[in-house]
């Protein structure tokens, strides 16, 4: 369980591996995109596809060992398991963000989501 608080830090602290992610997660994209059209990259090949999908999935993993909820990729959907007025909600950080303003109810999902 995390306070509002533990997710905003937390949003920040790994901030660097999300963009990280959304980098790798970019180039594997035009990269898989150009081998299925042309065969080949300017990015290299299917070498280079799957060390992209290794440091994908590298960093998925460090982000999913602080107890984070990784919803999606694309676009990067972080939920924090916490509590709000004794309910369950998840503090939920969407890409472009810049800093963890909504939340919604465990048993709501995104729809759910409210402005803090």
């Amino acid at each position: 369980m995390f306070t509002l608080a533990q997710a905003r830090y937390l949003v920040a602290t790994l901030y660097p591996r999300v963009e990280e992610l959304i980098r790798v997660r970019a180039d594997l994209a035009e990269l898989q995109a150009d081998l299925a059209a042309h065969g080949l990259s300017a990015l290299g090949g299917r070498p280079e596809a799957k060390a992209l999908e290794a440091r994908l999935h590298a960093v998925l993993d460090e982000i999913r060992q602080h107890g984070i909820e990784v919803k999606s990729v694309a676009p990067m959907l972080l939920d924090f398991p916490g509590e709000r007025d004794g309910r369950q909600v998840l503090w939920c950080w969407l890409e472009g963000d810049t800093d963890v303003r909504w939340y919604h109810r465990a048993d709501c999902g995104f729809a759910g989501r409210r402005p803090i």
